[in-house]
């Protein structure tokens, strides 16, 4: 027996070794596109009366509250709520010990009109001065109707702070979209990057402003005590002249708010936040973007603002994908990549994240920005100077999946699958992270995806990983980036 054994310890290191060696390789040569089909759980919507809508007790109780970052450094949150009866009070009480809130702090409120359709009174209430790495307890609402909730700050901005994010997009209100919140629930994420498409209240009648509401009571069981980094998609456009309405996004702005005066932006739909070892990005696929434009302008001054030697991760998110293999929204992002790509391989940019198709696909490191096609260079090459670039728009809204697949599976498309689901980005430290895509497989939560990356400043450059040497460091067998 013993004989045996020390037969097979080589085999097994050569076994080893073999798989070591695949999963290191940078470039890929095929890619892979998943056969799972989906046998339950159709896109239909939660009825309005369900108890995951459920109105809070109490008169002009707060309801669909929610959190985001308030600044650019992660020691700000902005709190906002809506009273539907009367304005109520915009003050938050918070401290750091349950039940004793020795701080406060006054915010605004604000409604709007749409068609038929009155909003209730959207408060916003900036937190300012948070110490980092602390939970802190808020208080909102008054007497019996008052109602506390809590959340944590993000450990200062450090190269080697490890922090999860969870990244969801296109979400609705159906069955799928609960079972996506509640499985993310349940991963440990610190904080959401949201890929655009939220509510979807444009899908129904008269662009029905009710299901903004029953959408903030949904979600309000994650982002009352975690923030959600907000970017807007085409359903939050609500641009509709044959109601009378031209202007756009209103909905979307009155009620959630962001930061992008700390980051000099002069509009809320793009702005950058840096969040632990994060410098997070978020652009607008509907909004001017071309040369010149003030979102072109702004991101080229951001991305020089950028340091990688305290946030070594890079995100950028956005919701039309420029890289896209389904039949479905296929090329919709090209316009952004001709105006954005270069750019992003030029600073190196690590991950993008995007939604709009209702599917997931991750790529492998590939660009397209000697495209000319006078002298023939037309296709994506890869390129390790680029981002892998991610799919996420299976949230489980009501329009259904996306599964038109083009075929063949284009050489720049890593993994694909037509399902509903998220994912979770563990940053571990400046040179790793640790990245899942988690299936809903019909209602139970399935992981498909995992990927190891590599960040794209310190663990390609060999003078900066011996300068800062980490002890410890830990040797992953899964495929990596």
């Amino acid at each position: 027996m013993l004989k045996i054994f020390r037969m097979r310890i080589p085999l097994l290191c050569l076994l080893v070794r073999s798989f070591v060696l695949i999963c290191f390789v940078e470039i890929v040569l095929s890619g892979f596109t998943s056969s799972f089909i989906r046998s339950e759980w159709p896109s239909t919507d939660i009825p309005l009366d369900s108890p995951e809508f459920s109105i809070p007790e109490g008169y002009n109780a707060p309801q669909q509250v929610h959190i985001t970052q308030g600044d650019y450094d992660g020691k700000a949150v902005i709190v906002s709520w809506v009273n539907m009866i009367e304005p109520g009070s915009s003050e938050v009480l918070y401290g750091t010990s349950k039940n004793q809130y020795n701080l406060s702090a006054q915010g605004t409120h604000t409604n709007y009109t749409f068609y038929k359709y009155r909003s209730g009174y959207i408060h916003h209430c900036l937190l300012s001065g948070l110490e980092h790495n602390t939970k802190y307890y808020y208080k909102i609402g008054t007497g019996s109707s008052a109602r506390e909730f809590w959340f944590e700050t993000p450990p200062e901005v450090d190269a080697d702070a490890s922090y999860t994010f969870g990244i969801i997009g296109d979400l609705g209100q159906t069955y799928n979209s609960l079972s996506t919140l509640e499985h993310y629930m349940k991963t440990g994420g610190q904080t959401v990057l949201f890929v655009g498409d939220l509510s979807y209240a444009d899908r129904y009648h008269d662009n029905d402003g009710n299901r903004w509401d029953s959408w903030g009571r949904l979600v309000e069981r994650s982002v009352a005590y975690q923030p959600w980094i907000w970017s807007a998609g085409n359903h939050e456009i609500e641009y509709k002249p044959h109601l009378g309405e031209f202007s756009t996004f209103r909905a979307y702005i009155h009620r959630y708010a962001t930061p992008h005066v700390a980051s000099k932006s002069n509009s809320p739909l793009w702005y950058a936040v840096r969040r632990a070892s994060a410098h997070i990005i978020v652009l607008s696929s509907y909004s001017p973007f071309v040369k010149y434009t003030p979102q072109w302008l702004w991101l080229r001054e951001e991305l020089k603002q950028v340091d990688r030697e305290k946030t070594p991760w890079l995100i950028v998110l956005m919701h039309a994908p420029i890289y896209n293999s389904n039949g479905v929204h296929y090329m919709e992002g090209e316009s952004m990549r001709a105006a954005f790509e270069r750019g992003l391989v030029h600073y190196k940019v690590d991950m993008v994240f995007a939604g709009h198709v209702h599917a997931y696909e991750r790529s492998y490191r590939v660009s397209n920005i000697n495209y000319n096609i006078t002298s023939g260079n037309r296709y994506p090459v890869p390129d390790k100077s680029a981002p892998v670039y991610i799919t996420v728009g299976d949230g489980g809204n009501q329009e259904g999946l996306a599964s038109r697949f083009l075929e063949p599976q284009p050489e720049y498309s890593a993994f694909r699958e037509a399902s509903y689901g998220h994912s979770v980005l563990e940053l571990k430290n400046r040179t790793h992270a640790f990245y899942n895509w988690i299936r809903n497989d019909d209602g139970k939560s399935v992981p498909t995806d995992h990927v190891v990356f590599h960040n794209q400043y310190w663990a390609s450059n060999t003078r900066r990983r011996l300068k800062k040497k980490q002890p410890n460091r830990q040797i992953n067998f899964i495929a990596t980036y």
